[in-house]
């Protein structure tokens, strides 16, 4: 057995199901593997579109996400998505290849320093010199993935590494980090507090029925990052609401007037917490890397709100008596994209949504109510343009559902080679293209931040309908708001791309 083969058997052992990528010449042992194995390979049509599959993989299952690719440019080309994982603390495991490690790095063919690229946007990045190395790490990478989440772990392999049949399969002892130091003079502060806050990350979602609980218990509101959308739903009046740049009325004046801000499982970004006064903040996160606030306490969310205590308090009502709506103007009007996204989204309110970057994302994200976890998938700290229909793939074959993907026409063209690998999977996946034939944000931006004219941002389009049926896609196009509420009234299966001619629109800019 060499390395290669060993270490596709961890996977298995480890409930690995599917893994996204494309072969090349370094990683072609593993390859090799993996034709023999139960897992499945999901061959993508570019590497981009592989990492931010597998995050969407990560983000709708119990299992963890993997993406595969050859040294050089293969490699190089997972960068993009790899970043927005890494930024959105998506534990998921990237493989690289490489030239043989006395080679490997310098001036030889597809060569680069892939551990220095990749350290600066995993949590771990490792490029092991031996076969037992390898090993060793995979399965340090998969058990810290699984119960010490922080983010992406990259290792980079060597072919010769990879075909080595010299190695030790040594056994792993593995530790969570934790520092509880604060825990008492945090849970002091918590205490005396009138106007506590919880404020649920991604990190928070498989814990969110104790906090729901601990919530409802002590009258204590609830807001969530963009990420954390959907732990607890937002029909329940315990969720204010989204919080940050885009926050709901509720979950705005909480933040406002909140002595005590419980930030769980969230990175507490500038965007989720912009001026705050880090004096209120307790932050706890399993990473320590990302702890703010004079409070810092780095643990499981689980194991730290079950150590702490918390009193009864009574300013939920007043929170509940602000109208929470957020109006969308124009969502009623023919065609404006916001009119599109709102029936899309009441007709498919049930269905995870996968988003790309574009003017569409603000109406999305405004529009949307989640009611549920990881249902509304998009990375936001990073926001790049074409992870939508890759994403939409991933969370497909995660769940086996239905999943619909919106996009604008700019961003879609990032990576509608993807189109390809959806017909290939016959994946229940609609994807609608909402096309004003323009970069619609950088339009907005010229005109009203730098008072200049509309310059390279309109777009020549190609027929998408031609270019679905080309990958052998059904496809229909909209150009009335009565025909698309006609369309959405059926009964639509995926494969499936409906392009919506939508007028150009500016977003509603944050208050």
């Amino acid at each position: 057995m060499n390395v290669a083969e060993r270490m596709v058997e961890i996977l298995e052992e480890n409930d690995i199901t599917h893994i996204f990528g494309i072969p090349g010449e370094q990683i072609m042992p593993m390859y090799k593997a993996l034709s023999k194995s139960g897992i499945k390979h999901i061959l993508t049509r570019h590497e981009q579109a592989a990492a931010h599959a597998a995050d969407a993989f990560t983000r709708t299952s119990d299992s963890i996400g993997v993406c595969i690719t050859t040294a050089g440019p293969g490699a190089l080309n997972l960068v993009m998505g790899v970043a927005s994982a890494f930024k959105d603390n998506i534990p998921m495991l990237i493989l690289t290849g490489d030239n043989d490690v006395d080679v490997r790095g310098g001036s030889g063919f597809q060569s680069f320093p892939l551990r220095d690229i990749f350290e600066n946007i995993t949590h771990e990045s490792y490029s092991p010199l031996n076969g037992s190395e390898a090993v060793f790490v995979l399965k340090a990478a998969l058990y810290g993935l699984k119960n010490n989440p922080k983010g992406p772990i990259h290792i980079n392999l060597s072919r010769n590494v990879l075909l080595s049949e010299d190695f030790m399969d040594i056994d792993l002892c593995y530790l969570c980090e934790s520092d509880l130091s604060s825990l008492d003079e945090a849970q002091e502060f918590i205490l005396k507090s009138k106007k506590p806050l919880f404020v649920l990350g991604a990190g928070a979602i498989s814990h969110a029925q104790n906090i729901k609980a601990l919530a409802e218990m002590y009258q204590i509101p609830i807001t969530t990052t963009y990420n954390g959308r959907g732990a607890i739903s937002e029909d329940n009046p315990i969720n204010l609401g989204l919080i940050g740049i885009r926050a709901t009325p509720r979950a705005r004046k909480a933040m406002d007037e909140s002595d005590c801000i419980i930030a769980l499982g969230s990175i507490a970004s500038e965007r989720t917490f912009p001026n705050l006064d880090e004096d209120r903040l307790v932050h706890v996160n399993i990473n320590k890397d990302v702890l703010k606030g004079r409070y810092q306490i780095q643990g499981d969310v689980e194991e730290v709100i079950t150590a702490l205590k918390f009193n009864k308090v009574n300013w939920l009502d007043e929170l509940l008596a602000i109208d929470n709506e957020v109006i969308v103007e124009g969502s009623d009007d023919e065609l404006k994209p916001q009119a599109a996204i709102k029936r899309i989204l009441n007709r498919f309110k049930n269905e995870i949504i996968a988003i790309d970057a574009g003017s569409h994302t603000t109406f999305s994200t405004l529009l949307f109510k989640a009611k549920s976890p990881n249902h509304f998938l998009f990375p936001a700290a990073t926001a790049p343009m074409g992870y939508g229909l890759p994403a939409g793939i991933g969370a497909a074959i995660a769940t086996g559902d239905k999943v619909i993907v919106i996009n604008g026409d700019g961003d879609f063209q990032m990576n509608l080679q993807e189109l390809a690998t959806l017909k290939e999977n016959n994946l229940d996946v609609i994807v609608f293209i909402l096309n004003n034939s323009e970069y619609g944000i950088i339009r907005q931006w010229q005109e009203d931040f730098y008072d200049m004219d509309a310059y390279q941002t309109d777009l020549a389009n190609p027929d998408f309908l031609k270019l679905a049926s080309s990958y052998g896609i059904d496809a229909v196009q909209i150009d009335t708001l009565k025909d698309l509420e006609y369309l959405l009234k059926k009964d639509l299966k995926g494969p499936l791309v409906v392009e919506v001619k939508v007028d150009k629109e500016n977003i509603p800019l944050p208050n």
